[in-house]
């Protein structure tokens, strides 16, 4: 069973519109709910050095294997974490996500965030060109990169990200970033598709779902979708893993849509990506 349609990134390779993420999920229980995500039809993969289950994902993906799943079908984007900045300590830190994921190839990889205070972003993504050179990764990207930051990234780099995943949602449409993310070919992610679940409880989405029989969180997915977004939302019950990929049998119209528009505010849920470091 696969549910989500799939977009071609700007290097011809294929990605879901909707992933699992992993972000938060105790390591204990990722084996088990990454396993959950892949038999409830998910076939992209969203960790991170940072979140300390990259093995449990590992696990998950290669009991699927196992299984029957074909690897090729199967998508799974890891990160480089703020420490290890740098051309050769990122691809040190490569290496230590292979081993603990215990996979051949990785489909992604990203810098998790800039960190414009160590001037070092550019090395760590030479160091990324050279694993896609070397095949060891379908693809590389960056994470929580603002325009000024692309910009000075794709002055002194080669390979184009194929990605940028961003924090995005009703309350920080990223109109900007978007745009240029459109002029350059980079998919647009988005992490924290919900605003960390603060979004649940509003009432002018509350009643949208409630005008077409569905969550709250479905609806908001739904609208990263009509908008091109990828999406990774986490879920830790197997209820919730199924729903966020029920988005494709029903649409927004364009007056729900324009009520989201209008919920723009800025607003974010997580960090300033020029202030982490």
């Amino acid at each position: 069973m696969h549910l989500a349609p799939k977009t071609t990134l700007n290097n011809g390779v294929r990605i879901d519109t909707v992933g699992y993420g992993v972000y938060k999920v105790p390591s204990v229980d990722c084996a088990a709910l990454v396993s959950t995500a892949i038999d409830s039809g998910y076939r992209t993969i969203d960790t991170a050095a940072l979140y300390d289950n990259e093995e449990g994902v590992g696990q998950a993906v290669n009991a699927a294997v196992a299984a029957g799943t074909p690897r090729e079908e199967l998508f799974v984007t890891s990160k480089v974490w703020n420490d290890r900045h740098g051309y050769d300590s990122t691809l040190a830190a490569f290496d230590e996500s292979m081993d603990r994921l215990n996979l051949d190839y990785l489909d992604l990889f990203l810098i998790h965030w800039p960190c414009p205070e160590q001037k070092l972003f550019i090395p760590t993504y030479k160091a990324l060109e050279t694993l896609y050179h070397a095949g060891r990764v379908r693809a590389i990207g960056v994470s929580n990169f603002e325009p000024d930051h692309l910009h000075r990234l794709l002055e002194a780099t080669e390979v184009v990200p194929a990605v940028n995943q961003v924090e995005l949602h009703p309350w920080l449409q990223q109109h900007e970033l978007r745009e240029l993310h459109a002029e350059l070919g980079i998919a647009t992610q988005a992490w924290s598709p919900l605003a960390r679940g603060q979004l649940l409880a509003d009432p002018a989405l509350a009643a949208i779902a409630t005008a077409h029989g569905r969550s709250v969180a479905q609806v908001v997915l739904r609208w990263h979708v009509q908008r091109g977004h990828l999406v990774i939302p986490k879920a830790s019950s197997q209820a919730r893993i199924a729903a966020n990929l029920q988005l494709f049998d029903f649409a927004l119209s364009d007056t729900d849509m324009a009520v989201i528009a209008a919920m723009d505010s800025g607003r974010r849920s997580g960090s300033d990506p020029n202030t982490v470091n």
